[in-house]
């Protein structure tokens, strides 16, 4: 995926958003590589997006790697940090995945879901 919109909106406006690309997957038309988060109350997404986790949002776009790699490049607790990305991973930001070391074992490995992030906050 591409971008990852955070947004703010009604009941009406998922369903329309959903109307909208049914109308188009019906017309054969190729769907944006766009996925959208949207929350009803302004202060859920305020919860989310801490200026923690912003920073280690961008940490994890910035350079993908375990989380014990990303805890010691910010200089923040690994079980502080384990709890964030659980958080971010819940709404589809990152993921976290497992992957087989060759001859040391595993590690989980964190990536950013999208190459770009619109956060868009309408209070209504």
């Amino acid at each position: 995926m591409t971008k990852l919109i955070i947004k703010t909106g009604t009941e009406e406006d998922f369903f329309a958003r959903g109307r909208r690309l049914a109308k188009a997957a019906d017309r054969g038309k190729a769907l944006e590589a766009v996925r959208t988060i949207s929350f009803e109350d302004p202060a859920d997404v305020m919860k989310l997006i801490t200026e923690t986790r912003l920073a280690l949002f961008r940490a994890v776009k910035e350079a993908p790697g375990s989380i014990t790699d990303i805890a010691a490049r910010l200089q923040r607790d690994r079980s502080a940090v384990k709890r964030d990305l659980d958080e971010l991973e819940q709404v589809g930001l990152v993921t976290i995945a497992e992957k087989v070391l060759p001859g040391h074992g595993r590690m989980k490995e964190v990536r950013a879901t999208a190459a770009r992030v619109q956060l868009v906050a309408e209070v209504f």
